[in-house]
């Protein structure tokens, strides 16, 4: 190639070099690049990783070529490429195998390579990946100059890198981008109660200051929704969020996913990771489930949230982050406390602002209103027409008291949606839910309440006849099921899981007559 071709193509690689691209079509263009300053019929860039060279980038090959992996003690030619810091090439003669014979994308038969050289890519003084140049008629590489080749090969590892930091960027947005719910990217906390809008007014007084925020709340009630709200009202909104579930963290790496380790820090730290900290660096951290942290993992936490430093695994040197910090919990952490099972220092570290999440069965009428929102994401889901719930229905998700929360109500309305989306039913303008299509409980109408002897001066209630209470129970539950079952007896007993036989001699017993 002439030296005016040759500095037009390095111009423009140098210009790819700030062109919006992914890492994988960056890598394309080096190698048609490649394949246009010297010539070859094929060209591979690969990844060095768990003792294989992986084909991140093929022209002339098969596509197939990158699903493989090229184990290098099987490879000796590779090995040769990777065990060297200048460029490699082999005679034509030569009786090692070639890993890409048979693989050379041509017109002909001829599938056997019969010119080929290597090179390894060093980033930072490491050997990163191999570049391969293939040729199927013998001495087509014998007039290459080397000056041009070796300032290719500077400027194809000049682009792995920035290929890398540009990933590395990449993720990071996507911590601040992702949403929390994997399938909910609706970010409106939706609710018209009080206690919501008194958690709405915390959240609006609280967010655009920098203090610690403790979520309280039992399971399944939206904490990290809060947590989500919390960040994109503050002014880190632009910033990332990064999300740590505390309690998927293994003792033995927790360290590690935190604050990242060095290469070589332990079996199998083959590189250096940067820990979930270290991401989070000028944006908001989220420690979901935090009660669950191990003991011997609060103190290190705690020296992070008192210093601003972190410390790599297997690495001597401090790294200042600036990070707000959330976290989460269902369990009383003052108990924990109390009991030896939480840090008391870190407790207070972290709770300079707690913020209580209220349960459903405590938000009167919202459970309609998140009952709305859930059957609209199923209609969307299933693709089905209006799906509307009854007044029975209705009635008992109001009743209902909710363990799971909101999650239990998503959960639910999901599998009635699913059951009610029969072949007949979509072809219908709407869709009616009704009680029969939700596998819940209703509890015992006028139930009493359960008393806990508070002192000898408190008045004992009346005796309870628990046998009437308990049958009285049935014969609600069965009325409830038979009108939803338009009078069918045999439908109502499989809805109650009842043998038909079973079903009929509770009746006998119960005396119960049915409704007219």
């Amino acid at each position: 190639m002439t030296t005016n071709s040759f500095s037009a193509s390095l111009i423009s690689i140098v210009a790819d070099l700030s062109a919006r691209m992914s890492a994988e079509q960056r890598y394309q263009r080096l190698l048609k690049h490649l394949c246009r300053i010297f010539p070859c019929d094929a060209a591979a860039l690969l990844r060095f990783e768990n003792h294989c060279l992986i084909p991140l980038a093929v022209n002339g090959l098969s596509e197939d070529t990158l699903g493989r992996r090229f184990m290098v003690s099987e490879h000796p030619r590779l090995a040769q490429i990777l065990a060297s810091d200048q460029s490699v090439r082999f005679a034509a003669d030569s009786d090692l195998p070639d890993p890409y014979d048979g693989l050379i994308e041509t017109d002909n038969d001829q599938l056997l390579v019969h010119d080929c050289m290597g090179v390894t890519l060093f980033i930072d003084g490491e050997p990163w990946g191999v570049l391969t140049m293939d040729a199927l008629a013998p001495g087509t590489f014998d007039n290459i100059d080397p000056m041009q080749l070796n300032t290719f090969i500077s400027l194809t590892a000049a682009t792995v890198k920035a290929a890398g930091l540009i990933a590395s960027l990449e993720q990071r947005v996507r911590y601040a981008t992702q949403t929390l719910f994997k399938e909910n990217t609706d970010h409106d906390m939706i609710g018209d109660s009080d206690c919501m809008r008194k958690l709405r007014n915390e959240i609006s007084i609280v967010a655009p200051s920098e203090l610690a925020v403790l979520i309280l709340g039992e399971t399944g009630v939206g904490k990290e929704l809060v947590a989500l709200r919390i960040h994109l009202e503050s002014t880190r909104a632009d910033q990332v969020m990064v999300y740590v579930n505390c309690a998927a963290l293994p003792e033995n790496i927790a360290e590690s996913e935190l604050f990242g380790h060095s290469k070589g820090a332990f079996s199998g730290a083959i590189s250096d990771r940067t820990g979930k900290f270290e991401l989070a660096n000028g944006g908001t951290i989220f420690l979901d489930e935090i009660g669950e942290l191990p003991l011997s993992m609060q103190a290190k936490l705690l020296r992070t949230l008192q210093n601003g430093e972190i410390q790599r695994v297997g690495s001597d040197k401090q790294i200042k982050v600036n990070v707000r910090v959330i976290a989460a919990t269902n369990r009383n952490l003052q108990q924990e406390v109390a009991a030896g099972q939480f840090r008391p220092d870190l407790y207070h570290r972290l709770a300079v602002y707690p913020m209580q999440v209220p349960a459903l069965r405590e938000r009167g009428k919202d459970v309609l209103l998140l009952a709305g929102a859930f059957l609209e994401k199923n209609q969307q889901r299933l693709g089905v027409k209006k799906l509307r719930l009854d007044q029975d229905a209705k009635k008992a998700l109001l009743d209902y008291h909710w363990p799971g929360n909101i999650r239990e109500l998503e959960h639910l309305l999901s599998r009635a949606a699913l059951k009610s989306a029969t072949p007949e039913n979509r072809q219908a303008d709407f869709i009616t839910l009704s009680l029969a299509y939700l596998d819940i409980v209703p509890e015992p109408l006028n139930a009493p309440p359960i008393n806990t002897l508070a002192d000898s001066s408190t008045a004992l209630p009346a005796p309870i006849d628990f046998k009437n209470a308990v049958d009285e129970f049935q014969r609600q539950l069965i009325r409830q099921q038979l009108a939803a079952q338009q009078g069918n007896m045999a439908a109502t007993a499989r809805v109650l899981g009842l043998d038909r036989g079973n079903f009929h001699r509770l009746l006998k017993r119960l005396a119960f007559k049915a409704e007219a």
